[in-house]
């Protein structure tokens, strides 16, 4: 087992700060907004708080476009704002860490206007430009926004070479083989810790080393991607060879030297690799989010969820820290993904926050999850915001699908989902804002708020404050060995914790009907001891629609 760290046995509060709380009636969260909460997410028992990006950003995806690292959007305050933020935050015994992303930056930051300029410009190379080829695009790499024609490659007419930009075209690269920006962000990351920042969550972090020469990827086109010849190919600039030099070198420079945190958004990595990243001994990063559950559209079946579970607990076991969560501001809302958002809200709402809260590793609870908030089920595409929904849409229609069922197959995924204003009460606009808000809230914020959720003591919040005071209290929670047990059974999902003298046993039903369960004689042959269900009565044989259970072994 690892050893002891603050970060792995914090819950973090995941805050979108567009969505969270308007203090001046613009229609937008901000920071204000923000301070006005602490006391609830306090009072929740949160230890961290995880900032979507604040900064400078012309918002083409939701600030993941940077134009300042060390600016703060107008919309969201000032970088007095954010101080008061960190001030008050800390004054309430809670961490706080930002989103960085240093994959790219807008292309309106300073360090990209200059680049442009010329081919001589000092900071040509803080970017990645290359010449055509055969009078076309380097090569056949096509962008994950699905915009325009679908080219990663935007060409330049003034210095007559294209840029890399994976996202939109309004997002360009970094060059992480140029030593100069890589000190410019070196710079930029102590800045921010020496101010008193927490710690970072590090997006698309996986990425940043391109591969060597940009071969063209060899993957089939399928519709919608690659209709205009361009492939979506995200396993292209992943795990890259050099990716590990780079992060032990941000460890060295910055990450090493203050008491932070640091997780990495980490696509397309699987297990068997995660330990060079997130081993102890590795001196790189503390922890990832992998993209096998929360992110997978194709994820269906039980066994398949613990299998996934099982492989990255060996991380854990291995030496490295790993994250838990089922939802976060790209990924639909956990209940309408893996529970039954209508009749079996509350029981599958609750079930899921036990079951996260007593896997290993850092949990992760994203805004409006405590709340038992689902996914929205806007109308039409003029209700979308983010762009990968949209950008996906309409390549689907242009290629002749139909409207309507275009719209449908990407409504269950779409980032809009958890983008959707924080419901706090059911005064108009859920009390997010006396103004309409950038995104209509969802119109379920009546029956499902804040509010009313604080009211109810069987309500879905008060699961999981019950469970992250069980967290405070039980190390078995945090550093307990994990062993699944009763694999046979179907869409039963159980296992052990044990952590010195104590051991924990869980287990959940995660269907809509109930089964007959047949737990292990070794079991019962213990004395168990129930500290936690989802129903008030439990049938040791039968499981409930979607019950879980947590008992104590002695």
């Amino acid at each position: 087992m690892s050893r002891k760290n603050w970060w792995k046995e914090a819950v973090v509060y995941q805050i979108y700060p567009k969505s969270f709380q308007d203090s001046n009636d613009d229609g937008i969260g901000d920071l204000q907004g923000i301070i006005q909460r602490l006391d609830y997410i306090k009072e929740l028992g949160a230890d961290v708080i995880w900032l979507n990006p604040i900064y400078q950003s012309p918002q083409v995806d939701n600030g993941y476009d940077i134009s300042d690292y060390q600016s703060v959007n107008p919309d969201f305050g000032s970088l007095e704002d954010f101080k008061e933020l960190l001030e008050e935050t800390h004054r309430r015994k809670m961490k706080l860490i930002l989103d960085m992303v240093l994959n790219h930056t807008s292309d309106e930051h300073i360090w990209f206007q200059e680049s442009r300029k010329s081919k001589e410009n000092p900071y040509r190379d803080f970017y990645i430009w290359r010449p055509a080829r055969n009078g076309k695009e380097p090569n056949n790499w096509g962008n994950y926004f699905y915009e325009g024609e679908g080219s990663a490659w935007e060409w330049d007419e003034h210095t007559q070479e294209y840029y890399l930009h994976n996202y939109s075209k309004k997002m360009p690269d970094l060059n992480w083989n140029c030593q100069k920006m890589r000190e410019q962000i070196y710079q930029m990351l102590r800045w921010w810790c020496d101010m008193g920042v927490d710690g970072f969550r590090l997006d698309a972090v996986n990425r940043l080393q391109k591969p060597a020469g940009f071969p063209d990827s060899h993957r089939p086109p399928a519709p919608p991607i690659g209709i205009h010849g361009y492939v979506v190919d995200r396993e292209m600039c992943a795990n890259q060879p050099g990716i590990h030099e780079l992060l032990k070198k941000l460890n060295q420079e910055v990450f090493g030297r203050y008491d932070i945190m640091t997780v990495g958004e980490t696509g397309n990595l699987k297990s068997d690799i995660a330990l060079d990243y997130v081993g102890e001994e590795s001196k790189e990063i503390n922890m990832v989010f992998h993209f096998e559950i929360a992110k997978n559209p194709y994820l269906v079946t039980v066994p398949e969820f613990k299998e996934i579970q099982k492989r990255w607990a060996k991380v854990v076991e291995d030496g490295g820290w790993i994250t838990q969560y089922l939802t976060n501001h790209d990924s639909p809302r956990q209940i309408s993904r893996f529970g039954n958002d209508k009749e079996y809200r509350l029981e599958s709402g609750k079930m899921l926050a036990m079951l996260m809260h007593t896997l290993p590793g850092t949990i992760y609870v994203y805004q409006g999850e405590e709340i038992g908030m689902v996914n929205v089920d806007f109308p039409s595409i003029e209700y979308y915001d983010e762009k990968y929904t949209v950008g996906k849409y309409h390549t689907m229609v242009e290629a002749g699908e139909d409207p309507v069922k275009a719209l449908d197959s990407l409504k269950m995924m779409s980032r809009d989902n958890v983008r959707t204003p924080m419901q706090w009460n059911d005064s108009e606009n859920a009390g997010f804002s006396k103004t309409k808000p950038w995104l209509a809230v969802n119109p379920n914020y009546k029956q499902i708020n804040v509010e009313k959720d604080m009211s109810d003591k069987e309500s879905v919040y008060y699961t999981y404050k019950t469970l992250i005071a069980m967290r405070k209290r039980h190390p078995v929670m945090v550093y307990g060995s994990y062993t699944p047990v009763m694999e046979e059974q179907e869409n039963i999902v159980a296992y052990i914790r044990q952590y010195e003298e104590e051991s924990w046993f869980m287990i959940f039903n995660f269907q809509e009907k109930s089964q007959k369960i047949k737990i292990p004689e070794r079991l019962r042959n213990e004395k168990m001891n129930l500290l936690m269900s989802n129903y008030n009565k439990n049938d040791q044989e039968i499981m409930k629609p979607y019950e879980g259970r947590i008992y104590m072994l002695n």
